[in-house]
């Protein structure tokens, strides 16, 4: 499997070397769809917890969407909104244990991951679907997010009615679109500065904001709910830097809890974090 993912980032990269000769606009738009893909989905088997729901499905921009509800007539309802490349299945702990509390679970796989159809997915998207299980199933008043499930979850709080009652759980959250970006270029090894422009025209275009817009930090100035963020100082996905600087911003309605040597994906999975996370809600 290495092998095969060593070949697929030499091919990109000699790809986007190349065509960038040729069209910086080309080599933008493609460096655009490969930063929506994910390329390596989740491949766990299903957990037991997900014999026990109620599967659930609707379609989302032409894409069906899947997802699973558990404690139907429960009154308290808590959303889990997986990272990029995952699925709802990688939160099964958390699942498990908010039924022995008696709460009302929604976990969705976003269109790309998962059970759901689609072979890519931004941001807006993410929040789209957010928005569409809330005007479907909600009102939700806790809410759990890793990674990309972060940020898409701060856009779309913007637009959804909640006040301090409602609970927030970042773990992880991808904090600033502008860093995942300035890191995908560095990873694919794209040094134009002209690509990188056009990179950025392609997102204006697609949605009418700049690339600085799409942003927990500038979000979090419209967000009244109660937040727990847990961020790990050795994250080389989403730099703990991004996080303190929206810590620092001095959000009252902000709780930072920073751990050490989990990274980005063993946070979530720690029984400590897990513990945590489930006492705040």
């Amino acid at each position: 499997m290495k092998l095969k993912q060593n070949l697929a980032i030499n091919y990109f990269r000699t790809k986007f070397k190349l065509l960038a000769y040729i069209s910086k606009r080309k080599t933008a738009e493609q460096a655009f769809k490969l930063f929506c893909t994910p390329l390596m989905k989740a491949a766990s088997k299903p957990r037991t917890v997900f014999t026990w729901a109620e599967e659930l499905n609707f379609i989302l921009n032409g894409l069906k969407v899947y997802g699973y509800r558990w404690n139907k007539d429960a009154a308290h309802k808590v959303l889990i909104l997986h990272g990029f490349g995952s699925s709802a299945n990688n939160f099964h702990y958390y699942i498990e244990a908010m039924l022995e509390k008696g709460y009302q679970i929604l976990a969705f796989d976003a269109p790309a991951h998962g059970k759901s159809q689609g072979k890519t997915i931004n941001v807006l998207e993410y929040s789209q679907l957010i928005e569409k299980i809330i005007q479907q199933y909600g009102p939700i008043d806790g809410f759990i997010a890793h990674s990309f499930g972060g940020i898409a979850l701060s856009l779309a709080m913007e637009k959804i009615p909640h006040d301090h009652n409602t609970k927030i759980v970042l773990i992880a959250p991808a904090t600033e679109t502008s860093t995942a970006i300035d890191s995908a270029f560095k990873f694919l090894q794209i040094n134009d500065p002209a690509v990188r422009e056009a990179f950025d025209s392609i997102i204006f275009e697609k949605s009418g904001y700049p690339v600085k817009w799409y942003s927990i930090k500038r979000a979090m100035k419209n967000i009244q709910a109660s937040v727990l963020w847990i961020h790990d100082e050795d994250d080389d996905v989403t730099p703990l830097l991004d996080a303190l600087k929206v810590k620092e911003a001095g959000f009252k309605h902000i709780e930072f809890i920073i751990t050490s040597g989990l990274g980005h994906r063993n946070i979530y999975r720690d029984k400590s974090v897990q513990k945590k996370v489930i006492q705040f809600l």
